[in-house]
């Protein structure tokens, strides 16, 4: 059976049997991978809080029938602690891996990879407010997978913007000749907001008020559930406080 190593971060794990367990990555070259850490749950495991959700490791496995089997891991990114230490930062982190689980399949994406990573490291270092980590992610996320919003154009015709309604089912903003009967118009800061996440403008995303936040989140939540057809079990958990300013 074949050996292989790739670098891979820890979506989800699981309990097999008595000591075992179960762990669904996203790797570096070989897209989603499971396979199983033998002896993992035991007190003297050689792999302790390396294979943890979160965790970014080096691994060395070989190929099984139906699942890998994990024969070495070294530890590349410890975010693990730092996210579970706070709660935005863990509910939002929750949200990312679960959007990577669904996204991604065993072709692989390198840039899925290096986006999810990167977002973990941000979640850990504090870089950003949790939820407009989490936010621009997902835009990110779902324009690498195909599905880039228009928050510029109309993402129906190309007529070229502004435009100030938004209709996720249609791609994003919408000119006033394609916006179905009803439609509500969005405020300019909201979609400032969210083309600033959707770019990495950190500058902006961080300028912007609660209330926008607030939309943008919505806006940007009604998106991901079209595309992946129904929400994500971990988004309602997220939480979206505001930190108070040192």
């Amino acid at each position: 059976m074949p050996v292989y190593r790739d670098e891979a971060v820890v979506l989800r794990t699981h309990k097999l049997g008595e000591a075992d367990r179960i762990v669904t990555m996203l790797s570096r070259r070989h897209g989603k991978i499971r396979a199983v850490a033998k002896g993992v749950r035991r007190t003297g495991s050689k792999f302790g809080a390396r294979l943890e959700p979160f965790m970014v490791a080096d691994l060395q496995l070989y190929e099984g029938r139906s699942l890998d089997v994990i024969q070495q891991a070294e530890t590349l990114g410890a975010y693990g602690a730092e996210i579970a230490g706070d709660y935005a930062s863990y509910t939002a982190a929750n949200a990312m891996v679960e959007t990577a689980d669904r996204l991604t399949e065993a072709e692989g994406s390198l840039q899925q990879y290096l986006l999810l990573v990167g977002a973990l490291r941000s979640l850990s270092r504090r870089e950003h407010t949790p939820a407009l980590t989490l936010d621009s992610y997902l835009l990110r996320s779902l324009s690498i997978a195909g599905w880039a919003p228009s928050f510029g154009n109309c993402s129906r015709c190309g007529k070229p913007g502004p435009h100030d309604r938004v209709v996720p089912q249609l791609g994003g903003v919408v000119c006033e000749d394609c916006a179905p009967p009803g439609t509500a118009h969005l405020d300019a800061a909201t979609l400032g907001l969210l083309g600033a996440l959707l770019a990495g403008d950190w500058a902006s995303a961080e300028a912007s008020g609660e209330f926008s936040r607030s939309k943008a989140s919505g806006i940007v939540a009604a998106y991901l559930q079209w595309h992946l057809e129904r929400g994500l079990r971990s988004l309602s958990h997220v939480s979206r406080e505001v930190p108070p300013a040192l």
